[in-house]
C-alpha cells in the first residue's frame, strides 16, 4: 500500500508517518517545509512539498495512494482562520476525489457534530461533511478530545502569573488526550483499513480531568505543590493570546470554543469505553513534555 500523510511535521501527522514507516509501508509525507520533513525522509519517507490549500498540488501528492491521513494544519496568525479552514477542506476533498483515494482517516474533534458555535471546530464539522460526500471513499474522522498540548502555553503563564490561567470553568471535567495517542490510533486504523463507508470514532484520552486537577498535577511536577487554576474573563484571555502572537481572529474563535465546552454545547457523545480510551496519562505528558517546556522557559 501507498500511504499519504498530511501535516506530517505536526504533532499527530509525524506519529502517523513514523508508525507507518516502522511497519515497512511506503509513505509520502506532505508539508510546506522540506526541512521539517527531513527527519521522516531519513526514515524512508518520500517528501512532497505542497500548500494545504492548493488542490492541484494535493491531487499530485495523493496520486496512486490507497489511503491518506488528512488534517487542517494550524495557522496561528491567520486573520480569517475559518476561511483558511474551508479553503483547506475544499482542496483536500477535491484532491481525494481527483486522485481516487479510497480510504481516508481525518483528524476531527469532539463537537464536530455541531454546525455552529464551536469556534475552529466548525471547520472540522465542514471537513467531515465534505469528506462524507465522496461517494466511493471509506472515511473515518477521529473526533479527538481536548489536546493535552493545549496546556503548554501555561509554562510561560505560570512564570508570569504564579497560576494556571485560562477560559475553561475550573470544575469542567474534560476528556484530555495526548496527540501522540491520536497519531498511534490513526496509524492503526490506516494499517488495518477495516473501516467501511462513513464512520466516526471518538478518542477521549486516558480519563477526564478538570483544569484545577490539571494545575495540581503540573504543580507537583514543577515543585509548586500549591499551584492553582484561575478562570480569567474572556477579554483578558483574548488579549493574552494576541500578546503571545496569535491573531485576534483565531483568539476569538478559541474563546468561542471554550464557551462551547463550558456550556456543554461541545462535548463527547460516547460513554467512555475501551475503544475510545487512550493510554497516555496526563501525569506522563506533564513529566515528558510539559516539564521540559517549563524548564526551557526558566532558561530563557
Amino acid at each position: 500500500n501507498m500511504y499519504v500523510v498530511l501535516g506530517a511535521s505536526g504533532n499527530t501527522g509525524r506519529v502517523v508517518a513514523k508508525n507507518l514507516l516502522a511497519d515497512g509501508q511506503r509513505v509520502r509525507v506532505v508539508g510546506r517545509n522540506a526541512a521539517h520533513l527531513q527527519p521522516l525522509a531519513a526514515e524512508g519517507a518520500e517528501v512532497f512539498i505542497a500548500d494545504a490549500t492548493d488542490a492541484s498540488a494535493l491531487t499530485r501528492a495523493f496520486q496512486k495512494a490507497d489511503a491518506a491521513y488528512v488534517m487542517i494544519p494550524p495557522s496561528l496568525t491567520s486573520n480569517d482562520f475559518r476561511v483558511f479552514q474551508d479553503r483547506t477542506s475544499d482542496a483536500i476533498t477535491a484532491a481525494i476525489k481527483n486522485a481516487g483515494v479510497k480510504n481516508v482517516v481525518s483528524l476531527s474533534s469532539i463537537g464536530a457534530d455541531k454546525p455552529k458555535g464551536t469556534g475552529p471546530v466548525v471547520g472540522l464539522h465542514l471537513l467531515e461533511q465534505k469528506l462524507n460526500q465522496i461517494a466511493d471513499a471509506n472515511v473515518l474522522p477521529l473526533r479527538a478530545a481536548y489536546f493535552m498540548e493545549n496546556t503548554l502555553p501555561q509554562a510561560a503563564v505560570i512564570r508570569m502569573m504564579g497560576s494556571v490561567v485560562g477560559p475553561i470553568r475550573p470544575d469542567l471535567k474534560l476528556p484530555m488526550i495526548a496527540t501522540r495517542d491520536i497519531g498511534t490510533l490513526a496509524a492503526h486504523a490506516l494499517l488495518g483499513l477495516a473501516f467501511r463507508g462513513k464512520q466516526t470514532q471518538e478518542l477521549l484520552g486516558e480519563r477526564d480531568l478538570d483544569y484545577s486537577q490539571a494545575a495540581t498535577i503540573i504543580g507537583q511536577a514543577i515543585g509548586k505543590p500549591d499551584l492553582g487554576y484561575i478562570q480569567a474573563p474572556d477579554n483578558q484571555i483574548r488579549a493574552a493570546m494576541v500578546q503571545m502572537g496569535m491573531s485576534d481572529n483565531l483568539a476569538g474563535l478559541i474563546i468561542e470554543m471554550a464557551n462551547a465546552l463550558n456550556t456543554l454545547h461541545m462535548r463527547a457523545l460516547e460513554p467512555r469505553n475501551a475503544s475510545n480510551t487512550t493510554p497516555t496519562k496526563f501525569e506522563t505528558f506533564v513529566a515528558e513534555t510539559f516539564v521540559p517546556a517549563y524548564q526551557q522557559q526558566a532558561a530563557a
